[in-house]
């Protein structure tokens, strides 16, 4: 497990469902780790890497990113898949290390990590039970990349974005949602009053969706 990272770890023995949480651009490990406790009461093991880049963010602050970005240009494929051949290694180290149910894998990511949330989901789909995108939207550039996108059709997606979203606008959001329905994707989407970030209602609505989408087919199951 060469990522640093930061975990949340639920009562119990486990195995238990864990969400990847990857946090956005100039963030760090600690950034999403907040809101694990608040996801179907705390139920999950929630895992939190930090990307590998640093950023300087003025002064002597620094957060991090998990591949360069140059704002006005497109999305530079083969860096962004050397950023993702470390993280794809992650969870299989995790799962050595920490209890975590490998069968009810999620994986979740705010703002710049939409890239390596989505690449991901539609290189290994069998290998994520769920997938999350908040604030985020899908770069058209990463179709060309992978063969398995039809798979993506057994994948529940959730999207979740801000009518008032000043850095990543709305529309885009709602352009992948249409993308990924068209491909026949089980998409869920939700616009909420809000800025670039993740708001009470917002997430009340992302842990109502694990607890139907994880928790209770886990129930079901057993």
């Amino acid at each position: 497990m060469d990522l640093l990272h930061t975990v949340f770890e639920p009562r119990g023995n486990g195995p238990h469902p864990t969400p990847l949480m990857l946090h956005g651009w100039g963030a760090s490990a600690l950034d999403l780790l907040d809101i694990a406790p608040y996801l179907c009461s705390g139920k999950f093991f929630a895992l939190c890497p930090q990307g590998p880049l640093q950023i300087p963010l003025g002064g002597s602050s620094v957060g991090y990113g998990w591949f360069p970005i140059t704002m006005g240009r497109p999305l530079d494929l083969k860096v962004m898949f050397l950023a993702r051949e470390e993280l794809r290694k992650f969870p299989s180290g995790a799962e050595e290390r920490y209890p975590i149910d490998s069968k009810k894998l999620v994986v979740l990511g705010f703002s710049q990590s939409r890239v390596m949330v989505y690449s991901l989901g539609l290189s290994e789909p069998e290998r994520f039970s769920e997938l999350a995108s908040l604030s985020s939207w899908l770069p058209p550039d990463l179709f060309s990349a992978f063969p398995n996108v039809p798979a993506t059709e057994q994948l529940p997606v959730l999207i979740q974005h801000g009518n008032r979203d000043e850095l990543v606008d709305v529309g885009r959001a709602r352009q992948s949602v249409e993308t990924l329905r068209h491909l026949r994707v089980q998409v869920t989407y939700s616009e909420y009053n809000m800025r670039h970030e993740i708001n009470t209602h917002s997430l009340t609505d992302l842990s109502t969706w694990l607890q139907e989408k994880v928790l209770s087919s886990i129930t079901l199951v057993s």
